[in-house]
């Protein structure tokens, strides 16, 4: 049965929610390793991997690229949906150079580079993809007419990112940093300018993801200031701080871009709440990586020498020393497909799906 949902006159747009039908052709996904389904695979002299066993093989039985044990939140959502998971764009490209694909996909392109910053500057020495170029690579696919108008306004648009920026402001060495509201503000701009653009090129329908908890990363371990026995107080602030920047744009959605819907998932408290309650969402270990070595597995890479991996990685919250495990993507996805208003808003990614944008 469809329900109308009644929104201000100011979005242009009539929303027509079906629980059975989702006007969504595909996913255009942005950000960092969260999201990485393989791009820094394909760039030569990248060192920011995950091209090698375990990653990938509780799922895929071999590496992909992604940084987990399976699939990732854009893998799951796409199912849901019920298209394919998108490809990466450097894979596409590569496909279109060898022959062995002849168009570009109609279900979405993954453009995100793991360890990439909503900042240029963040790892560049990695040889990652900022989210500026991510921003570019799409823009030229629109300038070669390999994506028609109609495909970009029904496809859904996601955004994360900003992890690697706020983690690289705590790494005691290097440049002198700014305050830490300077820092963040300078973050914002850059995600205020990408929104901007991608709405300039079409998109309409747009979900932007705050972080998780960055300070609770086995990875911390890392850093001298940190402690071990509970979470990076400091980090989480500016990550919350971060967040609430994010959220504000979204709101701002209705005023400043007509015709476009945006929707805000608080990753950040569904976290907090596998924290708080491990064994309701079937975790036995919310504060170790399942697979690396030292304190809290969060010293060294999954997969390189020495490293150390559980025996079943989907009681784990995190796989890695930065990353989730798949059944913690999982039980995300589940909640911004099919959350409430206090997990997703205005919208949850089902309702988002559904929309048959009629323009007034």
């Amino acid at each position: 049965m469809e329900k109308l949902i009644f929104l201000p006159s100011f979005l242009l747009i009539n929303l027509f929610i079906s629980s059975h039908s989702y006007q969504v052709p595909g996913i255009f996904i942005f950000g960092d390793s969260i999201f990485d389904a393989g791009n820094n695979h394909f760039i030569k002299n990248c060192t920011a991997q995950a091209d090698f066993l375990p990653y990938g093989f509780n799922f895929f039985h071999y590496p992909t690229g992604r940084f987990t044990n399976g699939r990732t939140v854009a893998d799951f959502i796409a199912e849901f949906m019920g298209i394919e998971m998108q490809k990466p764009y450097l894979q596409v490209q590569m496909e279109l150079l060898n022959g062995s694909r002849k168009e570009y996909p109609s279900n979405g392109i993954n453009f995100a580079s793991a360890a990439s910053g909503v900042l240029q500057a963040t790892n560049r020495d990695l040889e990652v993809i900022p989210l500026q170029i991510q921003l570019q690579q799409f823009q030229v696919l629109i300038q070669q007419n390999q994506l028609v108008k109609n495909q970009i306004e029904q496809s859904l648009f996601f955004l994360e990112s900003g992890s690697n920026d706020i983690f690289n402001y705590f790494i005691p060495f290097g440049s002198p940093k700014p305050e830490p509201h300077s820092y963040l503000e300078t973050m914002l701009t850059e995600v205020r300018h990408f929104v901007d653009e991608i709405y300039l090129l079409g998109a309409r329908r747009i979900a932007i993801f705050s972080l998780g908890p960055v300070g609770c990363v086995p990875a911390r371990a890392l850093l001298p200031d940190a402690p071990l026995h509970k979470c990076y107080g400091k980090m989480n602030r500016m990550v919350k701080d971060y967040n609430s920047g994010l959220e504000a744009i979204v709101k701002d959605f209705p005023a400043k871009y007509p015709g476009a819907v945006a929707v805000y998932g608080a990753v950040y408290d569904m976290v907090q709440l596998f924290r708080a309650n491990p064994a309701r969402y079937g975790f036995t270990n919310v504060t170790s990586a399942c697979c690396g070595d030292g304190p809290l597995g969060g010293s060294q890479q999954c997969g390189r020498e020495g490293y150390r991996l559980c025996f079943n990685p989907n009681q784990f919250l995190f796989w890695d020393y930065f990353h989730p495990s798949e059944h913690t993507y999982k039980l995300i996805s589940k909640t911004l497909w099919n959350g409430n208003r206090s997990q997703i808003r205005p919208l949850n990614l089902k309702s988002l799906a559904s929309t048959n944008h009629t323009r007034a």
